[in-house]
């Protein structure tokens, strides 16, 4: 292997690695203004370092810091000690390694050489993603079973309802999209998703299979334990179910792979069915044929998203009463201050790239970075989905979601294989 080989393989891996472990922090402080927002009261506010509260994000050190020293206890009751320590880390590194098939960019071509950008360059694609997603389940079955408590056998149980309830419509959901794609690679799925269908809509699979996605979006709920389908640890009936005698970092790795779950089920929804790391309108030869001009527009349009985002600080960084100096106002203009030199850093070197080394391998590369800041994007909108659906429904009842599954979901996804493959053949 060259260098050049070495080096792309090293920041594949740390991206597929590190790029979920950081959206942990992203995605809990989400969820905690997210919730905030929609009952209408303050989110975390108060945590700071120096007086710096990052808009709440400084909470989840403090939660990190709590974790880590909290006093490790295994119950006298827990018979099966080394599946109780197992059962989350099968959780955490389940919900990791999934994530390592996803493509977060179009192949980088460098000097007649394609190097795919995921994690893990396999063939495997979508196969990959069903066959360890399925398998985090068998964490949850054994924490509650190794627990020794009826609240977490309990949690176990409905975990095993549940994954009898939702993977057959998901498989088959996919089974449409095979249909349609004709490829098991994620990477081939979100290039022809850059194609028009009619010269004008993006060919996104919500578009080709809008039945496909509603199934498996829903589905996918069920497969990350996300209320409405949160029946396994139910506080309010099983008092956190599974994971009710875990403390300290094994419950942090159970509250750690969930988040990470939610981020890889997002990235893999967005794949499927919005276009993966496809601009709009804007394939991927297109983006590099016309780099320069894409360069110049994102030089205008940079600075006024800034300045948009800069008001957004302004707004929300001010005490809700009036003070005098009010530290938050401060806080707000050294946040500010920040953005800008930040601008002005990215505008410098768009610049340099214009008048110095734009064309060829360097435009391919600028691409590839647009492509990834898109899919990140449009993850994190999917994953603000997810949310909004937790702080609006209700929980379902185990019952209710296995009738979902199997009087719903799973005839829905039959008949949308039948239609599917009627209309491929009748085009084809």
């Amino acid at each position: 292997m060259s260098q050049l080989d070495i080096l792309l393989l090293v920041l594949r891996v740390a991206f597929g690695a590190f790029v979920p472990l950081c959206f942990i922090a992203v995605l809990v402080w989400m969820e905690r203004r997210g919730a905030a927002f929609f009952q209408d009261r303050s989110g975390p506010n108060r945590a700071n370092i120096l007086g710096f509260r990052a808009g709440g994000l400084v909470q989840n050190l403090a939660d990190a810091v709590k974790l880590i020293t909290k006093e490790d206890v295994i119950p006298d009751h827990v018979k099966h000690k080394f599946y109780f320590v197992l059962a989350p880390v099968i959780v955490f590194f389940i919900a990791l390694v999934s994530f390592a098939a996803i493509p977060f960019a179009d192949a980088l071509v460098i000097n007649g050489k394609e190097y795919i950008m995921q994690a893990i360059p396999t063939d495997l694609g979508i196969l990959w993603f069903l066959a360890l997603a399925g398998f985090s389940v068998y964490g949850i079955i054994l924490a509650g079973w190794s627990s020794h408590n009826k609240y977490g056998i309990l949690g176990g149980l409905r975990a095993a309802a549940q994954v009898i309830s939702y993977e057959i419509p998901m498989g088959l959901a996919i089974i449409s999209l095979l249909i349609v794609y004709g490829t098991v690679s994620l990477t081939e799925m979100a290039q022809l998703q850059g194609q028009l269908l009619f010269g004008f809509i993006p060919m996104w699979g919500v578009v080709l299979q809008p039945l496909g996605a509603v199934i498996f979006i829903v589905a996918a709920f069920a497969e990350t334990n996300r209320t409405p389908f949160d029946l396994a640890e139910g506080e309010s009936e099983l008092v956190a179910g599974f994971h009710v005698e875990y403390s300290s970092m094994k419950f942090g790795m159970f509250f750690m792979g969930e988040y990470v779950a939610l981020f890889t089920s997002s990235a893999i929804i967005v794949t499927l069915f919005f276009g993966g790391f496809q601009i709009p309108w804007f394939a991927t030869e297109t983006l590099v044929n016309h780099a320069r001009p894409v360069t110049v527009l994102m030089m205008l349009l940079l600075p006024v998203f800034a300045k948009v985002f800069a008001m957004w600080i302004s707004k929300n960084n001010r005490s809700h009463y009036d003070r005098v100096d009010d530290p938050r106002v401060r806080e707000a203009q050294i946040y500010i201050k920040g953005l800008w030199g930040l601008v002005a850093a990215i505008e410098i070197v768009l610049f340099i790239y214009l008048i110095t080394v734009s064309g060829g391998v360097a435009d391919r590369i600028l691409v590839t970075i647009l492509q990834i800041i898109t899919f990140l994007v449009k993850t994190t909108l999917m994953c603000f989905v997810y949310v909004w659906v937790r702080w609006t429904l209700p929980r379902f009842r185990y019952d209710q979601l296995q009738k979902l599954g199997w009087q719903t979901l799973l005839p829905l996804s039959l008949l949308n294989i039948f239609v599917t493959s009627a209309i491929v053949v009748a085009l084809s």
